[in-house]
């Protein structure tokens, strides 16, 4: 049965944390805002304990649960569904968990402390733990068991089917006596997304993705790594140079056409040379999916 997340947070019975009484006295009738006050202190709160990129932070389900919170309703299902897209993601169960403990220390903290938070994740509810974790599992094991999979946002393979082609890249070169490097490099692009939520974020991705399927059209492997990075496997040659400068050129021509997207910043355009070994090379593409 989904539940009311404020006396799970909090471990305060029926009184709502201090942060949310203290956001109903400023703007008593605007539940978007104080969500918004709410995602803010917690995005501070988790990477000053630790989360360590700041680009794949922020995701749809992180302002469910924050308009679940302000709202005062169940907050199961918000929190399942943060769970499981953190583990799509591929962030680890432990950082993810680190980051619900600094979610649960913003709502604990009285209002008109010192502002020094410490997330404790034994501190957090038994509840708490629960939902997000076997959520966070359930995805996790239907990636070992399905690994060519198709993103629904972008309709770009996975990075796990990326990984499929990688390994079919490095026994073709096995056979032919040669590094992969020769013949195969990898693109990826990173965009800047910044505090971006809701529609506008997914936007960007939507159109970052149709770019790449126009620019490489010719049967490389266009993938999406993590929640802003994309990335193209394709064959080492004289055109590689120019198709990633048409690649920026055609992605900042698609962001400002959209007023709503502004505030994106210039995306990242790397080109990274396979590694010696596939298993080298899918550590490189953990690093790069997660900036």
């Amino acid at each position: 049965m989904d539940r009311p997340a404020v006396g799970e947070f909090s471990g305060y019975g029926n009184r709502r944390p201090d942060l949310v009484r203290a956001l109903d006295d400023q703007h008593p009738t605007y539940v978007g805002q104080r969500a918004r006050t709410l995602r803010a202190r917690w995005r501070t709160a988790s990477l000053a304990s630790g989360w360590r990129f700041p680009s794949d932070w922020a995701l749809p389900e992180i302002d469910t649960v924050c308009t679940a919170l302000i709202a005062g309703g169940p907050t199961d299902t918000a929190l399942s569904g943060l769970g499981r897209a953190r583990a799509a993601a591929g962030a680890g169960l432990e950082e993810t968990l680190a980051d619900l403990a600094a979610l649960h220390a913003v709502l604990a903290e009285p209002s008109g402390g010192d502002g020094f938070i410490s997330p404790d994740v034994d501190a957090m509810p038994a509840r708490l733990l629960r939902v997000t974790a076997v959520a966070w599992v359930d995805v996790a094991l239907d990636q070992l068991t399905n690994t060519e999979v198709t993103d629904p946002l972008t309709g770009l393979p996975s990075a796990a089917y990326l990984r499929t082609r990688l390994a079919e890249v490095y026994r073709r070169a096995g056979r032919a006596h040669r590094p992969a490097c020769e013949d195969n490099l990898l693109i990826t692009v990173a965009l800047e997304l910044g505090e971006l939520t809701g529609w506008p974020r997914l936007t960007v991705m939507i159109l970052a993705a149709d770019v790449l399927r126009t620019v490489f059209d010719s049967g490389e492997t266009v993938a999406v790594l993590g929640p802003s990075t994309l990335v193209v496997l394709t064959d080492r040659d004289d055109t590689v140079s120019t198709r990633a400068v048409a690649l920026r050129r055609r992605i900042n021509e698609q962001l400002l056409g959209d007023p709503q997207l502004a505030t994106v910043g210039q995306p990242t355009i790397k080109i990274t040379r396979l590694q010696p070994t596939y298993t080298e090379t899918c550590v490189v593409l953990a690093n790069l999916a997660r900036r």
